[in-house]
């Protein structure tokens, strides 16, 4: 977090700390490390002075090497990087899209002085402009009329800082958040125009390294239209691609690309989710009153989903039912027990048919992720129906069945490791009684580190079919890419 205190009492440069996010609706649970600087905004007229300095600086950048941390294009030159006084290497526009995804950073902010969001986000993290306007079109980039308070992590400068821009007698002299709470004005909004005027004491986050998918690149979007109407699209939505975008990206979404593939001029929304990592029916909607429509629906359990899961070993054909840990992050631990204030999750298994494992070619073509099953002669394709719609439901009931999907990368590393060690899984079949709470607690961080990481880009999962209103509208998509 790169905190500048303006008028205050100057920050010491360069403290490094890494800290849990700040509020409770951000998404992610961790950041990087950041830099405590001490940084004042430049002139509006300094900034158009320099302006085509920095376009020429950006472009040439791009053409001859495209670097975010240690990711680099295979097709463009590899130079050695330069790095910016703060110590990050500097960069240019992100486009073209980087085949992997770089190390998350987020910065954080207080405007020392007011002026241009453009101008001050590149002064403070010494990024060039058009790199900062496509932060902007990505939606990476937030504001909050005051400053969230500091977590228990924070250094003694960031608790300075944040006492000082928060201090009552100088909140009062802040006409934009009269009538206001302090809770009220910390909560945080996209940036969405670059030339876009922040105020002195205004807090800015910004996520330097967004989240990318450059598989949305390569799809013939038209190809993956399954119907139009009036009131919404269905789309089968390929893997390795973001529904609706993630907090850092809005760009690089299905619904971006669907609303561009179709020449609509109202983006499509989204009225549900799956997996990056799953592919299939998808409906998004043309309009916010049929997104309210669709949710009902939805709430009131008229939307039938029917997936086709590609697991590892055989599944029981029936109701499988588990519990989900009410916790927003991955990865999902489900039991097969009742926990209080743990989340219903129920599947029905329609059918088991044994087929054969994914040819090596199909693998590397959908970066299958081997994550070390051992017999791999054969799978099982499954038909389910989903009566609960929780994130990450079916990989992680499935799991907990020991038929992990095959590539599942976060899943089935944990779901051998209770194959090879039963009892490892503290909310499993053979699981372990506990004399103490602690005990138990250091059992769950010991079976959350025995999963692995998000898969890259695709696993055997499908949304085959979704239909709704008693059948009157149902779709299906393509066969699954294992077929």
């Amino acid at each position: 977090m790169a905190f500048a205190s303006g008028s205050f009492t100057p920050i010491v440069t360069n403290s490094l700390i890494a800290s849990r996010l700040w509020t409770p609706n951000w998404r992610n649970g961790f950041f990087s490390p950041f830099n405590m600087v001490h940084t004042f905004a430049s002139s509006r007229s300094r900034l158009l002075k320099n302006k085509n300095h920095y376009k020429r600086l950006a472009l040439s950048s791009c053409s001859k090497s495209f670097s975010c941390q240690s990711t680099a294009l295979s097709d463009i030159n590899s130079t050695s990087p330069t790095v910016s006084s703060n110590g990050h290497l500097r960069y240019g526009r992100l486009m073209p899209c980087p085949l992997q995804n770089s190390p998350p950073r987020v910065e954080h902010l207080v405007v020392t002085k007011e002026g241009p969001v453009l101008e001050y986000i590149c002064k403070a993290l010494d990024l060039p402009p058009l790199y900062v306007e496509d932060l902007i079109q990505f939606g990476a980039v937030y504001y909050a009329l005051v400053c969230p308070k500091p977590p228990p992590t924070a250094s003694s400068e960031q608790i300075k800082v944040y006492e000082e821009v928060t201090d009552p007698s100088v909140l009062r002299k802040r006409t934009s958040i009269k009538g206001k709470t302090v809770r009220e004005a910390q909560k945080t909004f996209k940036i969405t125009r670059a030339d876009e005027i922040v105020e002195a004491g205004t807090y800015l986050r910004v996520h330097v390294h967004p989240k990318r998918f450059p598989r949305c690149y390569d799809i013939d979007w038209k190809s993956r239209i399954i119907a139009v109407t009036d009131d919404y699209v269905v789309l089968d939505k390929p893997a390795g691609t973001s529904v609706g975008g993630t907090t850092d990206n809005i760009e690089e979404s299905c619904a971006t690309f669907a609303t561009r593939a179709l020449g609509f001029s109202a983006p499509l929304l989204t009225t549900h989710q799956i997996d990056n990592c799953t592919e299939g029916c998808v409906v998004l909607a043309r309009s916010k009153e049929y997104c309210s429509v669709f949710h009902g629906k939805i709430r009131e359990k008229k939307v039938r989903k029917l997936y086709l899961a590609l697991a590892a070993a055989p599944v029981p054909i029936r109701i499988l039912t588990h519990y989900m840990r009410p916790i927003n992050m991955a990865p999902r631990l489900v039991s097969r027990d009742f926990v209080k204030g743990w989340l219903l999750c129920q599947l029905e298994v329609l059918e088991c048919k044994k087929v054969p494992w994914p040819s090596s070619e199909i693998q590397r073509r959908y970066n299958l992720e081997d994550c070390g099953w051992a017999l791999k002669d054969f799978a099982y394709e499954c038909q389910i129906n989903l009566l609960t719609g929780r994130t990450h439901q079916i990989r992680a009931q499935l799991a907990a069945c020991s038929a992990p999907v095959v590539g599942d990368s976060m899943y089935m590393p944990a779901a051998i490791a209770e194959i090879v060690c039963p009892g490892s899984n503290p909310f499993g079949k053979n699981k372990k009684l506990y004399s103490n709470e602690n005990d138990k607690s250091l059992a769950i961080d010991e079976w959350i580190a025995q999963h692995g990481k998000e898969p890259s880009v695709a696993v055997g999962l499908q949304a085959c079919q979704i239909s709704w209103d008693d059948g009157q509208h149902c779709y299906g998509a393509r066969l699954p890419w294992w077929r």
